[in-house]
């Protein structure tokens, strides 16, 4: 089952994800630190996937998930992370859970699970 979200670009939905996280007092580097922890991606590619409008299919196909991805657990959208079945979902789901500790101001060494 193909979900809609697959098809949407990154550049889409990553200004909603600055907008929650500096609503909260938290800086795009600190996002932009997160993505690039789950991805693997350096700042060149993490700002090519955002010119070149990328989907999020598209987008995590290119990424090296981060071994310590499967660490990320708790609720989105009243959704387990953990218990996604789907590959990609999980991993998109896994990239919204970053989004949500840092708008909730958790420590950025306990973000990404150092």
């Amino acid at each position: 089952m193909s979900h809609r979200v697959f098809g949407m670009s990154f550049a889409s939905v990553y200004p909603h994800y600055v907008a929650k996280v500096e609503k909260k007092g938290r800086t795009r580097a600190e996002l932009d630190e997160a993505i690039r922890w789950l991805t693997g991606f350096d700042e060149a590619t993490l700002a090519h996937h955002l010119e070149a409008r990328t989907t999020l299919e598209d987008l995590f196909a290119a990424a090296e998930l981060n071994p310590n991805a499967t660490k990320i657990t708790g609720v989105v959208c009243g959704v387990r992370v953990e218990s996604v079945e789907d590959p990609l979902m999980q991993k998109i789901r896994y990239l919204d859970k970053l989004v949500d500790e840092l708008a909730k101001g958790k420590a950025m060494a306990k973000v990404l699970r150092a």
